[in-house]
């Protein structure tokens, strides 16, 4: 296989791995919605979005007043935020993750009086661990054959992000296990602990009842 032929199926793995699948939902004027992603650490997160709002009069969705726009707001697994703004109508977001775990991003409209009651369409999609090649390229004018190495590298250093993090999830679940182990441990020699001391009140008890009756 040529060099040439490497490098072109390389690029349409790093095309395909790349490929996100956007969604749309509907909420309503004062209505939050959130979504929690799982990302490693050190790792750039880039969103996308479109709001819509419904129009009565022909039963469809069309593009949003300029005044309509998007806040977002995300939280790291610690519930620090790490993003909170207003934005337009339409265009996207990024931010790094800085600790492994559950990243929760929350979207909703910054809605006045004037979209009271009317519901709004949002497209949303979210691509974690990917760059703006084209401006990289243009910034650092770089030729094809050095751009499609540099993703390749940057594909790579994703892929041992994501072992790291698996392996950190691995660990977390290794140590609740054991912490869990442990506590059902104690509560068995508890429960047995128990039941011996009632055994020995329960005889004690019978001694003393048979003593007193003279049974014995």
């Amino acid at each position: 296989m040529t060099a040439s032929r490497l490098f072109t199926l390389s690029y349409l793995v790093l095309a395909l791995a790349s490929l996100t699948q956007g969604l749309y939902f509907h909420i309503g004027e004062t209505e939050r919605k959130c979504f929690i992603e799982e990302i490693p650490d050190e790792t750039m997160v880039t969103g996308n979005y479109k709001l819509q709002l419904y129009d009565p009069r022909t039963g469809g969705f069309m593009p949003s007043s300029p005044g309509l726009g998007m806040h977002v707001e995300i939280r790291d697994p610690d519930d620090k935020v790490l993003l909170s703004r207003v934005y337009s109508s339409e265009g996207r977001f990024t931010f790094t993750s800085h600790t492994p775990g559950e990243h929760v991003i929350c979207l909703y409209s910054n809605s006045t009086k004037w979209f009271s009651g009317s519901q709004l369409r949002v497209h949303f999609d979210i691509q974690v661990g990917e760059h703006d090649y084209a401006n990289v390229a243009q910034k650092e004018k770089l030729t094809e054959l050095q751009l499609r190495v540099r993703q390749l590298l940057d594909q790579v250093d994703q892929i041992a992000k994501e072992q790291n993090y698996q392996r950190y999830r691995e660990e977390r679940f290794r140590h609740t296990s054991e912490s869990t182990n442990q506590r059902v441990l104690w509560w068995s020699i508890g429960q047995v602990g128990i039941l011996l001391a009632m055994g020995f009140w329960q005889m004690r008890h019978l001694k003393s009842f048979f003593e007193a009756k003279k049974l014995v």
